[in-house]
């Protein structure tokens, strides 16, 4: 956090200069155990945006009835929205370069999350997992990023997405990470 301070500070600089509200934006996510905290990201959206939008994406990409991983014309689908007209310029920037992410260095910092693990998930998505994708839940803290990030970046199938979060926790090593 120290060395990389001075990008940091551009980024909310930036963030700041462009659009109104707050630099960092929180919300809350459930870690291991089902043990709620307030998770820390650059804010990349305007403010007061709908949170509709996401939340019907996700239960839909959770239960598999957006195609399965399959969008029109055998595109894949894709864990994230794309094209959000609720992101701002700067925050398209921050999530393409995962400069949006840096804050999480501080949920690392206070014990809530881990540098490598399944990404945290929101409340509203917890409530849609069948029981065994809980598992992810308990099995090891969160983390920054994941094995599903790294082998399909975000063109993952939510199942497919849980089984690898559960493999890593199996054979978690300080070599694997």
């Amino acid at each position: 956090l120290l060395f990389s301070a001075p990008l940091l500070l551009a980024a909310a600089a930036a963030i700041k200069l462009t659009s109104k509200g707050p630099v960092l934006y929180r919300q809350q996510r459930v870690g291991q155990y089902g043990r709620k905290f307030t998770f820390l990201k650059f804010r990349s959206m305007h403010v007061a945006s709908d949170e509709t939008v996401h939340q019907e994406y996700m239960q839909s990409f959770i239960a598999g009835t957006n195609g399965g991983g399959q969008a029109a014309g055998g595109r894949q689908t894709v864990f994230k929205l794309t094209n959000d007209s609720r992101v701002t310029t700067v925050g398209n920037f921050l999530r393409k370069t995962s400069l949006d992410e840096f804050p999480q260095f501080l949920n690392v910092l206070k014990g809530e999350m881990s540098l490598v693990g399944p990404r945290p998930a929101i409340p509203y998505e917890v409530e849609c997992y069948d029981s065994w994708h809980k598992q992810r839940l308990l099995a090891v803290k969160p983390g920054i990023t994941g094995p599903w990030q790294i082998g399909g970046r975000s063109k993952t199938k939510f199942n497919d997405m849980v089984r690898l979060d559960l493999q890593y926790a199996s054979s978690w090593s300080p070599w694997l990470d």
